[in-house]
C-alpha cells in the first residue's frame, strides 16, 4: 500500500475554498452523520471538547470512509502529544494560540522526522502507517502531514506574516474570540476594531501565499471573510447546529 495524498493539504496551496464544521460531541456516529453531508472537512476539536485519544481514532477510523478531510485540533503545542496524535493516524493538525514564527517552526519540528524534525519512529505500529501495510509512510510523512496554526491574539496578530511565511506552516487560523478577548474586548468578536484586525490578519496570511481559515457561523460575515481571504472556513459545530435546530423547531411550533 502507498501513501495516500492529503488532498485538504493540497486545496490549501491552491486556496480552493474547503468548507467544514466543528466536532465537540465526542461521538463518532455524529462525526459520520456529519460526514455526509457534503463538508470538505471536519475538525476534531479536542482542545474545548472532552476528545481523549481513543475517541480521536475512533473518529478518525470513521471518517476514513467519506470524502472528507479529518482535522484534529490539540489542546497546546505538545511534542509527545503531537506525535500521539499522527500515529493515530491524523494528517492535518490545528495548533492553537501561536504567538510567534519560532513556534510555529517548533512545531513544524515536531510533526517531522528527522534530520527535518524530531518526530519519534512509531509508524509502523500504528495506524498512521497502517500498521506497517504503507510502505513509504516514512519516506512521505513529511511532505504530507498538514499543518494550520491559530492567531488568537494582539502578538500572533502582529507577527501574522512572519508566522504565516514559516516554511512547514500550511495555513493559518484566526481564533476571533480569543483575539477579542486579547484586544480588551471580551464576548465582542463582531467589534469593528476586531472585525479590522481579522481582516487585516486573512489579508497578511494570503499575501504570504499560505491559506488563511476561519470560523465563522455567521454566513454573510463568513463570505465577508473569504473575500478578505479566507480559503477554509468553519461554518458552524455540532453542538450549535444540533441545539439552534432544535430550537428553532420548538419555537416555531410554539408561536405558529
Amino acid at each position: 500500500m502507498q501513501t495516500p495524498e492529503n488532498r485538504l493539504k493540497s486545496a490549501l496551496k491552491t486556496h480552493t475554498r474547503q468548507l467544514g464544521l466543528w466536532l465537540s460531541l465526542t461521538d463518532p456516529g455524529i462525526a459520520e452523520l456529519l460526514a455526509t453531508t457534503g463538508v470538505d472537512f471536519l475538525c476534531i476539536d479536542a482542545e474545548h471538547a472532552p476528545w481523549d485519544l481513543a475517541s480521536i481514532q475512533a473518529a478518525l477510523r470513521v471518517l476514513a470512509a467519506y470524502p472528507v478531510a479529518a482535522m484534529v485540533r490539540l489542546p497546546q503545542a505538545s511534542d509527545a502529544l503531537i506525535k500521539q496524535v499522527l500515529e493515530l493516524g491524523a494528517e492535518t493538525l490545528l495548533i492553537p494560540m501561536v504567538e510567534s514564527a519560532a513556534e510555529a517552526q517548533a512545531i513544524v519540528r515536531a510533526m517531522r522526522y528527522p534530520p527535518a524534525g524530531i518526530r519519534g519512529v512509531g509508524a509502523p505500529l500504528a495506524r498512521s502507517g497502517r500498521y506497517g501495510a504503507l510502505t513509504d509512510y516514512l519516506k512521505r510523512a513529511n511532505e504530507e502531514v498538514c499543518l494550520l496554526v491559530q492567531i488568537e491574539s494582539v502578538p500572533g496578530a502582529e507577527r501574522a506574516a512572519e508566522i504565516a511565511a514559516v516554511d512547514g506552516v500550511d495555513g493559518v487560523l484566526v481564533g476571533q474570540g480569543d483575539l477579542a478577548a486579547s484586544m480588551g474586548r471580551l464576548g465582542e468578536p463582531y467589534h469593528p476594531e476586531v472585525q479590522a484586525r481579522i481582516e487585516r490578519i486573512l489579508q497578511d496570511v494570503r499575501a504570504s501565499g499560505k491559506a488563511a481559515a476561519i470560523y465563522c457561523g455567521d454566513l454573510a460575515l463568513a463570505r465577508r471573510y473569504e473575500a478578505a481571504g479566507a480559503s477554509l472556513i468553519a461554518l458552524g459545530a455540532d453542538v450549535s447546529l444540533l441545539a439552534g435546530g432544535a430550537r428553532t423547531t420548538l419555537a416555531q411550533y410554539r408561536n405558529g
